[in-house]
């Protein structure tokens, strides 16, 4: 084994959070970015992102992480506010971006659809990349991509239900219809040379757009650069080093935290078992990692973004991939509201589950992990 074989591969978690106050309405954060390192504002108003540093183990993540939410919460207490876990904030009409450069070349982008990005919050996994594995790395995150479904946590925008994963279906189907290479699942690569000519390719397409919509080109270039530009739900970031696998919706930390580390496990295994594309089924075994065509993964996703993991197919897919579903329970299909789900009942929905985040908070023990 080389030394780089047997050294452990960093990852990171970046969570996003819904920040409401006693009654249960979206508020801004405030001074809770304030409250600990890693917390920023998000683009819109009433969203918190906690980030951590790349760290070395499970038990390293697992307390980085909750060290600090808990710091956040103790703000948050003094405030008047707090967290929720939910993908999407269930019933909300309009929330209200913060101003910028950035997020107004979006909306003149992509147009009246990029409303549908701003009721979205979401979990992005880094896992640092390995030398000559990275592509094989990118080509098995994105085959294990339906696994958004182990952490599934609102089917609901506005009020209505929309899909097991709503906040997958707002960007993938709706937010980015008319730049659909933009929010999609990018197919398998080959190498790092074609990943590096779909990102010029797709950053020329949005660069026209913007100019097409009467925005300046020095603005737009000096606001997005081509890795910046892109929203597909996998991604090798050369700025971090990292494969990035954003689709997860926003969760409970400790299946956030569990997710983290089977995905960081995967990586582990393929630091030294050959990866290669064959068939419709895929496995993970002690001496192969074989992902199914593209065609079939898109299906497995499409699946569990509708339905979850009860969709035909998608359970004995993830448990071939080495998931063992029984261990995650997404909130997800657990909902079962008269619809349209009120503003009211979607206040106590907020309150409900900034509650178990609290205790879920209290309940994980860091020592267990490793």
């Amino acid at each position: 084994m080389s030394v780089h074989e047997s050294e452990p591969i960093r990852r990171s978690i970046e969570v996003e959070y819904w920040v409401i106050d006693d009654a249960g309405r979206l508020v801004e954060p405030g001074t809770l970015v304030d409250a600990t390192p890693g917390a920023e504002r998000e683009f819109v108003e009433p969203l918190l992102e906690v980030k951590t540093t790349p760290c070395e183990t499970a038990t390293e993540l697992r307390e980085e992480l909750l060290g600090r939410l808990r710091a956040v919460l103790r703000q948050a207490d003094d405030l008047g506010k707090r967290l929720v876990p939910l993908s999407t904030p269930v019933n909300a009409d309009e929330i209200q971006e913060i101003p910028s450069d950035r997020t107004r070349i979006q909306n003149c982008v992509i147009g009246d659809d990029f409303e549908y990005v701003r009721h979205c919050a979401g979990t992005h996994i880094h896992v640092e990349q390995q030398p000559g594995r990275a592509i094989d790395q990118l080509n098995t995150l994105i085959a294990i991509d339906p696994a958004l479904a182990l952490v599934s946590s609102s089917p609901y925008f506005r009020g209505r239900r929309l899909a097991d994963g709503a906040r997958s279906k707002l960007y993938r189907r709706m937010a980015y219809n008319s730049v659909p290479h933009q929010g999609w699942l990018w197919s398998y690569v080959t190498d790092r040379a074609e990943w590096d000519r779909r990102l010029e390719r797709r950053y020329d397409e949005f660069v026209t757009a913007a100019i097409d919509a009467g925005l300046d080109r020095r603005t737009v270039v000096a606001n997005f650069d081509p890795e910046s530009a892109i929203w597909t739900p996998v991604q090798l970031r050369a700025e971090f080093g990292t494969v990035e696998w954003r689709s997860p919706d926003t969760a409970l930390p400790s299946e956030v935290l569990s997710l983290a580390e089977d995905i960081t496990g995967l990586m582990e295994h393929l630091k030294g078992t050959p990866v290669r594309i064959d068939g419709q089924r895929g496995r993970v075994t002690d001496d192969e990692i074989v992902l199914p065509e593209f065609d079939s993964v898109l299906e497995y996703a499409t699946d569990a973004i509708c339905d979850g993991v009860t969709a035909d197919g998608v359970e004995p897919y993830l448990d071939r991939m080495g998931f063992e579903v029984d261990a995650y329970d997404p909130v997800s299909a657990t909902f079962d509201r008269p619809e349209p789900v009120t503003p009211e009942a979607a206040r106590e929905i907020r309150l409900d589950h900034a509650a178990r985040l609290k205790a879920d908070l209290q309940q994980v023990d860091p020592v267990a992990m490793d």
